[in-house]
C-alpha cells in the first residue's frame, strides 16, 4: 500500500512531465540548499536564476509556473529573499499585472474584428517579405505609443484565430463552433505537411512582431516602463526623450526592418516559410463565407469592437489612465453592447492571461532574490570604475547581459540610481550623465531580445496559447532572435560608443 502511494505521489508530481525533468527539479531543490550553506547566498542566487531560466526553456515540457514556483518557495524558506521584498516588487510592477489581468481579456473580445482585419492583410499581401515587414513595422509603431504587451496580445489573438480556423476545417469541424484545435489526433495525414508549414509561417510572423515591439519601444518615453523611469530621473519630456535617444534608436530601427526583409529573402534562422496554398484557400473561403453570412447583429458587434479599439488607442496614446484600467473599460464597453452577459463567456476571456500573470509574480520573486543578494552590484561598480570614454559602451553591454536574464525595469532602476548618485556626488558632468542614461535605456531594450525572459512581450509570447500550437519553444525563440540580437546589439553598442 505504501509503495503504491509513493508511486502515486511520484506520478502526480509535475503531472505528465518526463521523469528526467521531474528528477532535475528535485535535484535543483536539493542543490540550492547545499550551495547556500556551503558556498554562500550569492552563488545560490545565481544558481537560482539559471534554474529559473531552465524552467522557461522547458516550457513545453511543463508550464514554468509550477517548477519555478517550487524554486521560489524554497528561496523564501531559505531566506534568500522575504515575502515583504516580493510584495514590494509586486507593488512596484502592479501596473504590469493590472495590464495582464484586464487588457489581454479586452483584446480577447476584439478577436472577431482582429480576425477580420488581419485576414484582409494576410490574404491581400502575397509577398512574405512585405507581409513580415508590415508586421514588424506596425508592431514597432504601435509599441512606441502603446504597451508592448498589448501589441503582442493583438498579434497572438490574430494568430490563434487563423490557426483555429484552418485546424478545425482540416479536421472536418465547423470553424465557427468551439472545438479542440490543439490536438492533431483527428487531423487527416494529408493535412500534416500543410499544417507544419503553416506553423512555420506563423512562427516567423510572431517573431517579427515581437521584435518590432522592442524596436519601437526603445524610441519614446512611453514605449517601455523603464523609459518612463529614466525620463523621470532625467527630467525629459516626450519630445526631448525621443530626440536624445534618436541617434541610437532610429538607426537600430532601420537596421531591424532591413534585417526582417533579409531574413525572409534568405530564409535563414527559421524564417522565409510561405503560406501554403491549401491554407490560403481555407482562410479565403472562410473570409468570403463569413462576409456573405454576416448578420446585422454581427455587423453591429464588429462596429462596437472597432469603436472600442479607437477608444483604446486614444486612451493609451494620451495616457488617460493605467493601461489595465483602460483594458477593463474595453471589456465593459464591448460586452455591454454586443450581448455578452453570462459569466462563463466572461471567464473564457481571462483564461489565457491569468497563468502568465501568476508566472510573472514568480519572475518578480526571482528579481527580489537578485536585489536582496546584490547579484548585480559588482558589475555596476566595475563599469563605473572604468575611464569615462569607455563607460557608455560597457554600460550598454552590462545592461544588455543583465536584462537578458532579469527584469528590464529592475536593471534600469538599479543602474540609473547608481549613476545619478555618482552625478550628484560630482563625479561626472551633466552631459556624461545624459550619455549614460541613454546607454542604460537602449541597453535594457535592445540586446535583451536575445532571450524570452529578456523582454516581457517575448515571455508573454512563449507562455501564450499560440506557442505550443506553432511549436515555438524557448530554444527556437532564442535561435530565431539571434540575427536580431546581433544586429541590434552591435549597432546599438556602436551608436552609444561613438555617435552620442
Amino acid at each position: 500500500m505504501s509503495g503504491s502511494i509513493a508511486q502515486a505521489f511520484a506520478h502526480n508530481f509535475l503531472g505528465q512531465s518526463p521523469r528526467w525533468y521531474k528528477a532535475t527539479i528535485v535535484g535543483f531543490l536539493i542543490l540550492n540548499a547545499v550551495v547556500l550553506f556551503t558556498i554562500g547566498p550569492v552563488a545560490a542566487g545565481w544558481l537560482l536564476v539559471i534554474e529559473f531560466i531552465f524552467t522557461l526553456a522547458m516550457a513545453l515540457k511543463c508550464y514554468p509556473l509550477m517548477p519555478g514556483g517550487l524554486l521560489l518557495i524554497e528561496a523564501l524558506l531559505l531566506k534568500m529573499t522575504t515575502p515583504q521584498a516580493l510584495y514590494d516588487e509586486l507593488l512596484h510592477n502592479f501596473p504590469v499585472i493590472l495590464l495582464l489581468m484586464f487588457m489581454v481579456a479586452g483584446i480577447y473580445f476584439m478577436k472577431d474584428l482582429l480576425l477580420f482585419l488581419f485576414s484582409r492583410l494576410l490574404l491581400g499581401v502575397r509577398s512574405k517579405a512585405i507581409l513580415a515587414l508590415m508586421f514588424c513595422f506596425l508592431s514597432a509603431f504601435l509599441s512606441a505609443f502603446l504597451d508592448a504587451l498589448t501589441v503582442t496580445a493583438v498579434i497572438i489573438s490574430a494568430a490563434v484565430g487563423f490557426y483555429s480556423v484552418y485546424h478545425r476545417v482540416a479536421s472536418g469541424n465547423d470553424p465557427r463552433k468551439d472545438s479542440e484545435f490543439g490536438d492533431d489526433q483527428h487531423l487527416p495525414s494529408r493535412h500534416h505537411e500543410d499544417l507544419n508549414q503553416f506553423r512555420a509561417f506563423l512562427r516567423s510572423l510572431l517573431m517579427h512582431g515581437a521584435v518590432g515591439t522592442a524596436l519601437g519601444g526603445v524610441c519614446t518615453l512611453v514605449g517601455e516602463p523603464q523609459n518612463l523611469l529614466i525620463g523621470h530621473e532625467m527630467g525629459w519630456h516626450f519630445g526631448e526623450f525621443f530626440q536624445k535617444v534618436a541617434p541610437v534608436s532610429l538607426p537600430v530601427l532601420v537596421a531591424g526592418l532591413v534585417t526582417c526583409v533579409l531574413l525572409e529573402k534568405l530564409r535563414w534562422f527559421g524564417y522565409g516559410t510561405l503560406l501554403p496554398d491549401n491554407v490560403r484557400a481555407v482562410l479565403a473561403d472562410y473570409a468570403a463565407e463569413d462576409n456573405a453570412k454576416r448578420t446585422p447583429r454581427q455587423t453591429a458587434a464588429l462596429l462596437v469592437q472597432g469603436a472600442a479599439a479607437l477608444i483604446l488607442i486614444g486612451c493609451l496614446a494620451f495616457h488617460l489612465a493605467e493601461v489595465g484600467l483602460i483594458g477593463l473599460m474595453v471589456i465593459v464597453l464591448i460586452t455591454a453592447f454586443t450581448g455578452i452577459t453570462d459569466e462563463h463567456r466572461l471567464g473564457s476571456a481571462f483564461k489565457d492571461a491569468m497563468p502568465f500573470t501568476a508566472l510573472l509574480v514568480v519572475f518578480f520573486a526571482v528579481v527580489a532574490v537578485i536585489h536582496d543578494q546584490h547579484l548585480f552590484v559588482p558589475l555596476i561598480e566595475w563599469v563605473l570604475a572604468l575611464p569615462m570614454d569607455q563607460q557608455p559602451g560597457m554600460l550598454f553591454i552590462a545592461n544588455g547581459l543583465l536584462s537578458a536574464i532579469s527584469d528590464n525595469v529592475f536593471v534600469a532602476t538599479i543602474y540609473i540610481t547608481e549613476v545619478k548618485q555618482a552625478f550628484l556626488a560630482g563625479h561626472m558632468t551633466r552631459e556624461h550623465f545624459e550619455t549614460l542614461a541613454i546607454a542604460i535605456n537602449t541597453g535594457t531594450n535592445l540586446p535583451s531580445v536575445a532571450t524570452p525572459n529578456g523582454q516581457a512581450a517575448f515571455l508573454f509570447l512563449l507562455t501564450s496559447a499560440i506557442a505550443p500550437l506553432v511549436r515555438l519553444s524557448y530554444g527556437r525563440m532564442v535561435w530565431m532572435a539571434v540575427p536580431y540580437t546581433v544586429v541590434m546589439g552591435l549597432l546599438g553598442w556602436y551608436a552609444v560608443s561613438y555617435w552620442l
